[in-house]
């Protein structure tokens, strides 16, 4: 199974309420130029992957840049405990592929308790993306980083 997870562009800082907040030009750029690359890495296999995003406006923005159908989860909005993100993708049984489009500081925390097994926090730059893959090799389940892109390398 694939995992990326796939924190929201750059937004505005101000809205009536931090749900409300909306990607700026530069955060559509960042989310286009993302989703590009994942387009072209993954080509027309990407249509198989289920994507799920934060209620937030602009998860939402960010994962739609896809051009896929998006999955809102309530439970991984912003301040979302790194479980919810697990149990929104059914990490790591899940029978498809998941993109994940959620928030700091919770990304983050999800990365690293999947890189060392521990709670901790890695810095997940606006608009990146990490992508995890669990296979099976010689009998026995292995976790490996695929890629971490940042919008300005894509």
């Amino acid at each position: 199974m694939n995992l990326i997870l796939w924190r929201h562009a750059e937004a505005e800082d101000f809205a009536p309420n931090d749900s409300a907040r909306a990607l700026t030009p530069r955060g559509q750029r960042q989310a286009a130029r993302m989703a590009e690359w994942l387009q072209g890495q993954l080509g027309e296999s990407l249509k198989d992957w289920r994507v799920v995003a934060s209620p937030a406006l602009r998860a939402q923005q960010t994962a739609r840049a896809l051009g896929l159908p998006v999955e809102t989860v309530d439970s991984i909005a912003p301040d979302a405990e790194p479980q919810s993100i697990l149990d929104a993708a059914q990490w790591p049984e899940a029978e498809r592929d998941t993109i994940v489009t959620g928030h700091q500081p919770t990304l983050g925390r999800v990365v690293a308790h999947l890189l060392h097994g521990a709670d901790g926090a890695v810095s997940v730059k606006k608009g990146a993306m990490w992508w995890f893959e669990v296979r099976e090799r010689e009998g026995r389940r292995e976790l490996r980083l695929r890629a971490m892109v940042a919008p300005d390398n894509a």
